[in-house]
This record gives C-alpha cells, sequence and structure tokens, in this order.
C-alpha cells in the first residue's frame, strides 16, 4: 500500500493510494509489471495465496494475499483497482476488467442465480442489449425490459417478478440521455422480501458527475475506455462497490473467464484517472454551451441533453442525482436519415466513429451504428429514430465546435 496512511481527500488519493515507490526501487509512479507468475516467498504463502484465491478460507481485514499468476491478479491490476476506488463515492473494492463488455457480462454471469430474472432499462448500449438476447436469455436467464424513466413501470416489475437476481439501470440512458432514478430503484428492491441486485451502468456520468453508490446501487459498472481513459487509445472495464465482498465475487468469475485488464493497459489508464475531473468538466461545459445554442437552430428538432430537460420528472431526476449534464447530447435533425448523414458528412473537427469521453469529438447515427443491433420494435421503444445523431463533445474550443455544427446544419 501507499505510504500516506492518513484520511485525504480523492484528488489526492488517486495519486498516492495503493502504491509504495520503496517496492519499486523508488520510481515516483507505477512502472509496468510485465510478469505472467509471481515468486511465493514460502510454501506456507503458496497454500494461503490459493486457499484464499479459491475462497476456502476468508481473509482477515487488511490481508493481501501474495501473488499467483496473471490471469488472476497483478500489480497493475492491484495499483489501478486501489487507485479506482476514491473516484467512486462510497466506494470500498474495485475490479478491472479488459473491456466495459467484459465488466457487464461478468457481472450479468455472477449475480444472476439460476433459473434468475433481470430487468434492464431500455434503452442500452446496442451491445449490452444484444449480449442479453445472444448469450443470457439463451442460457435460460429471463430478461425484462422497462422503458428508461419509467419509474411507475419500474417499481412495479420489481415489485411482481419472480426469481429476480439482477436490475441492470443505464442512466443516462444511451443514446437519449433519459434518466432514471437509482435511488427509487434501490427502495424498490429493499421493499422486496427477497433482495436482488442493483448495478448501474456509469459510463456517461461518471464518476465525476454522476454517483451511484451514494443512491443504493450495488455495483457500478463502467467502460473506462470512455471518460476514464479519455484518450480513444485502449479497451478497459471497470466495476466498483461498496461491498468488497462482491468484487471478490466478480475477481473469482474474472478468473475463470481471463479478462482481467492487462499490466500494460492497467498502468495507462491507472495515468489518466488523476485528469478524469479536469477532462470532464471541460467537455461538459462545452457541450452545455453548444446543445443550448443548437436548439435553436432551425434545422433541429431538438436536442437531447439533460439542461434542456422538459418533463417535470426527468428535470426532479437530473437534479437530485446528478451534479453537471455531462459532454453527450442527441440532435434530433429535420430530414431523416438522409439529412443527418449530410451532416456527419460536413464535420471536419468532429470526426464520424462511435464510443465517447475521449478528449476528441465524436458523432455517430445510432440506428445503423452503435444500436443498428436492435429489432425495429426495440429501436421505437427506446426512442431512437432515423433523425438522431449522437455528439460526444471533446475538449476542444466550444466556439468552434459550434460553428462547424452551425455550418453543417445551414448546409443541409
Amino acid at each position: 500500500m501507499a505510504r500516506v496512511s492518513y484520511r485525504v481527500r480523492p484528488e489526492t488519493a488517486v495519486l498516492t493510494r495503493g502504491f509504495d515507490p520503496e517496492l519499486s526501487v523508488g520510481s515516483a509512479r507505477p512502472p509496468v509489471y510485465r510478469s505472467s507468475t509471481f515468486v511465493f516467498p514460502s510454501p506456507e504463502a503458496a497454500e494461503r495465496a490459493f486457499a484464499v484465491a479459491l475462497g476456502k478460507v476468508r481473509p482477515e481485514s487488511g490481508y493481501r494475499p501474495d501473488l499467483i499468476y496473471a490471469r488472476l491478479n497483478h500489480p497493475n491490476a492491484e495499483i489501478l483497482e486501489d487507485q479506482l476506488v476514491p473516484l467512486e463515492r462510497g466506494a470500498k473494492a474495485a475490479a478491472v476488467f479488459n473491456s466495459g463488455m467484459a465488466a457487464i457480462f461478468t457481472v450479468l454471469i455472477s449475480f444472476l442465480e439460476r433459473d434468475g430474472t433481470m430487468i434492464y432499462t431500455q434503452p442500452l448500449y446496442g451491445g449490452t442489449q444484444h449480449l442479453i438476447h445472444q448469450i443470457i436469455e439463451p442460457l435460460g436467464f429471463r430478461a425484462i425490459a422497462v422503458r428508461a424513466g419509467d419509474m411507475t413501470a419500474l417499481t412495479e416489475t420489481i415489485a411482481h417478478t419472480d426469481n429476480l437476481s439482477l436490475v441492470l439501470i443505464e442512466t443516462p440512458s444511451n443514446p437519449t440521455l433519459t434518466m432514471t432514478d437509482i435511488g427509487q430503484a434501490a427502495a424498490a428492491l429493499r421493499a422486496n422480501s427477497r433482495r436482488a441486485m442493483l448495478a448501474i451502468d456509469n459510463t456517461l456520468l461518471g464518476p465525476t458527475f454522476q454517483h451511484p453508490l451514494s443512491h443504493g446501487a450495488d455495483l457500478v459498472i463502467y467502460s473506462a475506455t470512455k471518460f476514464l481513459g479519455g484518450f480513444s487509445d485502449l479497451l478497459a472495464g471497470a466495476v466498483i462497490a461498496a461491498d468488497p465482498d462482491l468484487i471478490q465475487s466478480l475477481t473469482g468469475i474474472r478468473a475463470l473467464l481471463g479478462n482481467i485488464l492487462q499490466a500494460d493497459e492497467c498502468w495507462i489508464l491507472d495515468s489518466r484517472l488523476s485528469t478524469v475531473a479536469l477532462r470532464m468538466n471541460r467537455q461538459s461545459k462545452n457541450a452545455q454551451r453548444i446543445a443550448e445554442q443548437l436548439a435553436k437552430h432551425p434545422r433541429v428538432r431538438r436536442v437531447l441533453y439533460p439542461s434542456l430537460f422538459e418533463d417535470h420528472g426527468q428535470i426532479r431526476i437530473r437534479d437530485a442525482q446528478t451534479d453537471y449534464p455531462g459532454s453527450l447530447m442527441s440532435l434530433d435533425i429535420e430530414g431523416g436519415k438522409t439529412a443527418a448523414f449530410e451532416f456527419l458528412r460536413r464535420l471536419r473537427i468532429a470526426k464520424n466513429a462511435v464510443s465517447m469521453g475521449g478528449v476528441e469529438t465524436l458523432a455517430c447515427h445510432p440506428a445503423t451504428t452503435t444500436h443498428s443491433e436492435l429489432s425495429a420494435e426495440e429501436m421505437a421503444a427506446a426512442g431512437i429514430t432515423d433523425s438522431l445523431v449522437r455528439i460526444s463533445i471533446g475538449t476542444e474550443h466550444w466556439r468552434d465546435l459550434l460553428e462547424e455544427f452551425t455550418r453543417a446544419l445551414d448546409g443541409l
């Protein structure tokens, strides 16, 4: 562990926790530990490490077993996991994975019980919904979709679903930015006689602007590829929790699946954590200025963005559980798919690419890219139309982006 033992604030902890320079010949920052296997100090230590790893014994508080093999864990993963914890308010433990999808799959396969049912909000990221349809349901689990933001339907579905194991909420939803009340979902689950797990995909606003554990969530899931990584140059996923036992369950399954994040990517991602809040604040300020200006353009039917919510229920949720509106917006452009494609074709600063959260601005057409795996019925239920363009605002000067978007819209 790091030598700073007294309580510090998150901005400090993310640079000091989990790493001791004395263990790395004085290196000021963590090096890359490229090793697949690790030497035990004694046979007894090896026996103990395997007993803990296999769940045969429960580790004492503060005990960290010796490393065994990089598929199970390795120094860079341990350092990264320790330094992720202070970023998420209320967290005690974290686990890292080699993609956001790996993190989501490991959560589902770990906590869905035999013949169990999961509830999920719609829309989800298209890959997540495809995972549910192509793998989770064929394995025998039941999955029930509830429209994002419909708290009456979500509460009633939770109350009347047998063998409920897990509720997965993406809030705000991708790409419609619809918000779902985390606290109300947690209260509905607590009211049930048999408690199911509440997992929140917090990729779009966390960990800077939304803190699900504070509102009763059990697990917070990230595609760390996005804002945590921030430069569109690595794939990673993370799950964070207030209960270390939940993370231990996940890391046990992770060891079997072999989907731990590799040392080099852990090292890169760890180097980005101290700037997450700086980047996200700049991106959010840029996005809010741009969204509120584009909402006035005659070729834009509406801008989907949290500061422009008109529905009172959505405003209530936004004000109760988020700090700032974030950097993702969607434009509903007059003229359907043809106009949406032409808008994308005219962009030069912003790049026509999927993903989000990078320092560069990205734009895409969800109906034909990120959510193209959805059926027509699912697309309609999610509110994803051919006229919708999703934009992830970067750290460029906001006036340059606004001028580019305005010129692209003027030319339609």
